[in-house]
């Protein structure tokens, strides 16, 4: 057996777009609902969801039979969960608050086997099909998306340096964060947040580094996608149920209001 290219990497180094949705429901079979929905990726979320490694596995699981490319942000930048997330077969990671270049270089070396990083080696993996993917060693290094979240002005004042680090393949901007931690806490889509966003990016889509983001605004969106993000996700599992809900109770009583 070969290692399976992986799409997502692919897509982002052609300058392909690429559609994401954000994935929190911890649940396989909220997971089996969206992954034939033909999205070009999914983000198993582990930083601000419940969904902990048994319940990522099976989402794994569920996903490998879809063309989506599964990415997960694991809870933080640690070197023991990125090893068991990547010998379950995660295909790629995407770091939470990554606010310098020293920690881009720890998340790269996490994801690498010696003498390249500190990753530890498991001959009999869901990885490498329990050592049945005879090159698995050869190439997961190319097939592995490594992607760094930047949550901070400080964290995007070193953008390209951070971008740059050997072993990153794109960058991720946090709105959310970003929003708090200039001060406008719960307004992720005001102009002074992305005022601090857009430059940064449009300097790295320059130099020919995919960048991505999560909005809920579909159009705003599209928008992004057209100032040369890379990817984009717009919305995620949990809003769609929410938001779903409340549209269908408030059609509902309004109707019977009449």
């Amino acid at each position: 057996m070969k290692l399976p290219v992986n799409p997502f990497n692919k897509g982002i180094k052609a300058a392909e777009r690429q559609i994401g949705l954000w994935v929190s429901l911890r649940n396989n079979f909220a997971a089996e609902a969206v992954n034939t929905c033909g999205y070009d990726w999914l983000l198993v979320d582990m930083e601000h969801s419940p969904n902990d490694l048994s319940i990522v596995l099976t989402q794994l699981q569920v996903f490998a039979s879809g063309t989506s490319t599964a990415i997960v942000r694991p809870p933080w930048n640690d070197a023991v969960m990125v090893k068991r997330l990547l010998d379950m077969g995660a295909q790629g990671l995407l770091f939470p608050m990554i606010q310098s270049v020293e920690e881009a270089e720890n998340a790269v070396a996490a994801t690498r086997y010696p003498p390249r990083g500190i990753r530890g080696v498991s001959g009999t993996t869901r990885a490498n099909a329990f050592g049945r993917i005879t090159d698995y060693f050869d190439r997961v290094e190319e097939e592995t998306t490594v992607i760094v979240q930047l949550e901070t002005r400080k964290a995007i004042e070193q953008a390209s340096a951070i971008a740059n680090v050997d072993g990153v393949d794109g960058v991720f901007f946090g709105p959310a964060d970003i929003a708090a931690d200039i001060g406008k806490l719960g307004q992720p889509m005001c102009k002074e947040v992305w005022e601090v966003i857009r430059p940064a990016a449009s300097e790295l889509i320059r130099q020919g580094i995919p960048v991505g983001t999560l909005v809920f605004d579909v159009d705003f969106a599209a928008q992004l996608m057209g100032e040369g993000f890379s990817f984009v996700a717009c919305g995620s599992d949990l809003s769609l149920v929410t938001k779903g809900a409340d549209k269908l109770l408030a059609d509902m009583r309004s109707k019977m209001a009449r």
